[in-house]
């Protein structure tokens, strides 16, 4: 190509951003653009705390116009609506994209078809959210709080738990420090026999030992029926419940639906192990979007997005210069189960699973680990 190459990113969660330095880093003429609603990163990972106060909203949404001037990336704020000629040319609600490579980072979509879903609280859909929960945590004076989860049972790995325990045992915590626990009963429902399975067994074990030692009731192995406004019922059983948080599966975006992109059974796009969406010439595929080879296991998380954009940018770069690229991601596991006073740190590769127990410096390395992280947005 005489020119430089343009290369269209879309979505400007853990996975795009990341596309967009490591594509900077290895080619300083390469043409960026980003396609995105809003030129700000929302920190999810930040959300467990604003039930506690311990977060704002301004804590976790970043501005990223300075990170844009910096990596010179061309902004377009806008919704992503289809693809065509092959993914050369990306269809927005502002008007068409024409690109030489694309990568596709725009995350996935909760799956909202339980009955009378619209009655809980879905914890991850962003800070909207997490502040609904701090609210309505602050107005009771009583009752029953109900914390689950479900996958997608056609894509083993489209499932995000490992928040709702930590607003599970956060919102334990919370209720302690404010003198409040007594009135209020915790359930936490899955319909697994073993939540959190995807942790590794000890990971299991853990988790339900200090549910049990926090008095946390728990409601497993049986099949969610729906909710009603005070109520969870299940194939084995129905509870009250004041106010449920559930984190639903997860499945593609709507948008994908207008396109020939090929997707999984579960509704991802389909990826090989370099992040190439099969049967198109450079289009790529990164963090919640993708359906990726590998075990069961394998994270819905920032750090799993964050090597895959570079197994990604890596790849595109060599298919842009005509030389083979066969750069693969790490498959990883690491996260802190933070309850407000002290953290759990998790971590699970192919070869090894290993849980060190809960302290108090867990939970302040998982606050310096996000200070570090957004430092290179800010």
């Amino acid at each position: 190509m005489t020119s430089a190459p343009r290369v269209t990113v879309l979505g400007a969660g853990f996975a795009g951003l990341s596309t967009v330095r490591e594509l900077r880093r290895r080619d300083p003429s390469v043409e960026i653009t980003l396609v995105a609603p809003r030129a700000e990163l929302h920190y999810l990972p930040g959300i467990i705390w604003i039930p506690s106060g311990l977060r704002k909203r301004e804590d976790l949404v970043i501005p990223l116009d300075n990170f844009l001037r910096r990596q010179r990336v061309h902004f377009v704020a806008s919704e992503v609506t289809g693809l065509s000629d092959d993914g050369r040319v990306v269809h927005t609600a502002g008007g068409d994209i024409v690109n030489d490579a694309l990568v596709i980072a725009t995350g996935g979509r909760f799956i909202k078809k339980l009955p009378g879903i619209e009655h809980a609280i879905t914890p991850c859909e962003g800070i909207t959210a997490a502040e609904r929960i701090r609210d309505r945590l602050s107005e009771m004076s009583g009752g029953t709080l109900a914390v689950g989860f479900a996958g997608n049972p056609k894509e083993p790995t489209a499932v995000r738990g490992g928040p709702m325990f930590e607003f599970l045992f956060g919102i334990d915590e919370q209720l302690r420090r404010e003198g409040r626990r007594e009135r209020f009963e915790i359930v936490f429902f899955n319909p697994s026999t073993e939540p959190g399975n995807r942790l590794g067994p000890k990971a299991v074990k853990h988790l339900l030992d200090e549910m049990a030692r926090r008095g946390i009731r728990t409601h497993l192995g049986h099949k969610l029926s729906r909710f009603e406004a005070n109520k969870v019922v299940t194939e084995g059983g129905e509870f009250a419940a004041d106010l449920i948080l559930f984190m639903p599966g997860m499945t593609g975006n709507a948008w994908f639906d207008a396109t020939t992109l090929p997707r999984s059974p579960g509704g991802l796009l389909q990826a090989d192990a370099q992040c190439r969406v099969p049967g198109l010439q450079r289009v790529y595929v990164a963090g919640d979007s993708g359906s990726f080879p590998g075990p069961d296991w394998m994270p819905k998380q920032a750090h799993m997005a964050d090597l895959q954009a570079a197994a990604a940018a890596a790849n595109l770069l060599g298919d842009l210069q005509g030389r083979a690229s066969k750069e693969t991601f790490k498959v990883e596991l690491i996260c802190i189960v933070d309850a407000l006073a002290q953290g759990t740190l998790i971590w699970r590769t192919p070869e090894r699973n290993w849980l060190f127990p809960s302290t108090r410096l867990l939970h302040w390395a998982k606050r310096g680990f996000e200070w570090n992280y957004l430092r290179q947005y800010r």
